[in-house]
């Protein structure tokens, strides 16, 4: 049985958005979803510019934790643009 995941604390909400290529309708894209914690990560990480640890301190995660996180988002990002996919931002209460 898996261990319970951890609480993450998150400084903004988010709104439920989907990005995707111009002139292209939703209904024939593949979709990539962004869950709410991979997107933090992603913006505190990159957009904000503070380390994995201090990303980890301000979301209640270790360090490691972070860098699992930050791999699979910049992942799906990456997939999402390179591919012509929408992506879309999912999770609890975004």
């Amino acid at each position: 049985m898996p261990r319970p995941k951890k609480e993450r604390n998150f400084e903004h909400k988010f709104s439920e958005l989907i990005y995707r290529p111009a002139g292209i309708p939703l209904e024939g894209l593949h979709q990539v979803d962004l869950h709410r914690d991979e997107l933090e990560a992603l913006r505190l990480c990159d957009c904000v510019g503070l380390t994995q640890e201090e990303a980890g301190q301000q979301m209640g995660v270790s360090r490691g934790t972070i860098q699992r996180i930050l791999t699979v988002a910049r992942s799906k990002t990456a997939t999402a643009l390179s591919k012509g996919y929408a992506l879309a931002f999912v999770g609890d209460e975004l």
